[in-house]
């Protein structure tokens, strides 16, 4: 048990993979129940979304003190957070919420703690949609994978 639940934190730190990846793996492949599974994944997922924005954080800080990358980034970033910035204020939070959410290739934690720190989101906020997003990313895959897998046996004949 403790094994599978081992491989699921691996596959859900897999960047691009994350639970999309993980939550069928899980409930499809271990003989881990699916409520075990979410809960693993899930929780994994927040946790990574976590980290990453925290570990990002300290990153950008260090490489900004390099003169000529500090003068880059903070042109790009402050005309980015310019053009946006009513979108922002208006969509901020429920707008990484949902692209967490949404079980797309490219979008998930990772790129999501990217985006929100660039925007200047805020650690809170970002927090907010993470846990958000992970929940309907998590709710999402689980239930494709669970009837994905039912109108398959009931379509192909075993045999």
């Amino acid at each position: 048990m403790l094994r599978e639940i081992l491989g699921l934190v691996i596959i859900t730190f897999l960047p691009l993979l994350e639970l999309r990846a993980s939550i069928p793996y899980g409930i499809l492949q271990t003989g881990l129940g699916w409520v075990n599974v979410f809960i693993v994944c899930v929780v994994t997922n927040i946790l990574l979304g976590i980290l990453v924005y925290f570990l990002l954080d300290k990153f950008v800080h260090l490489v900004v003190k390099v003169k000529a990358i500090g003068r880059v980034y903070n042109r790009f970033v402050e005309r980015t957070q310019k053009k946006i910035t009513p979108y922002v204020d208006k969509y901020g939070t429920l707008g990484v919420a949902l692209f967490i959410g949404v079980p797309l290739p490219g979008s998930g934690v990772y790129t999501g703690a990217l985006g929100s720190y660039l925007l200047g989101l805020g650690y809170k906020r970002f927090f907010i949609a993470c846990v958000v997003g992970v929940i309907i990313a998590g709710v999402a895959v689980t239930l494709i994978t669970l009837f994905g897998s039912g109108a398959w046996n009931f379509f192909i004949k075993q045999i």
